[in-house]
């Protein structure tokens, strides 16, 4: 009996070891079209852990994301950083957008943008770039939802592709 309970062990520990050992980088952005606001509705879901160890990797700030000792800097950091590697371009032309806020949900943050005053009539193509994280890992992907009326398009961009398309 303990010949087979250390047999068991000695099988499972190399699997428990590859699951810890393992991590995914990956975000995913929605980009809707709203008729009723007449704008571009975007949110993108980052991890925690991530953006915490990319805001003290590059802006030297202890963050501490979720917590109650999160920095009063953190949401003014994170939106340099996304107005940096997060660009919109709609029919050809960079436009501005308006960083909502953030809200945590389990171990992710999500992000609110908006870009105001899109006549969908005029829209003819919507084209983002998204380079979140891939300044700190080599194996981020950021994945793009786009949703405009009944046009439906997804990307996964990497440091190689950033940028992804839908054109009406």
């Amino acid at each position: 009996m303990k010949s087979l309970k250390k047999l068991l062990v000695l099988l499972l520990l190399p699997l428990m070891a590859f699951t810890a050992a393992h991590k995914f980088y990956v975000s995913v952005t929605n980009v809707n079209y709203s008729e009723k606001d007449k704008a571009l509705q975007i949110t993108s879901r980052i991890f925690i852990d991530d953006l915490d160890k990319l805001l003290l990797e590059r802006y030297d700030l202890k963050a501490q994301l979720a917590t109650g000792e999160e920095s009063p800097l953190a949401d003014a950091y994170l939106e340099k950083y996304l107005r940096a590697k997060f660009v919109i371009e709609v029919n050809g032309n960079n436009v501005d957008y308006t960083y909502i806020g953030k809200k945590y949900d389990a171990d992710v943050v999500i992000f609110y943008i908006e870009v105001p005053n899109v006549d969908k009539a005029t829209l003819k193509s919507v084209q983002i770039e998204n380079e979140i994280l891939t300044d700190l890992f080599d194996e981020q992907q950021n994945v793009v939802h786009f949703k405009i009326g009944d046009q439906k398009k997804s990307f996964v961009l990497v440091k190689s592709r950033t940028k992804g398309m839908l054109n009406l």
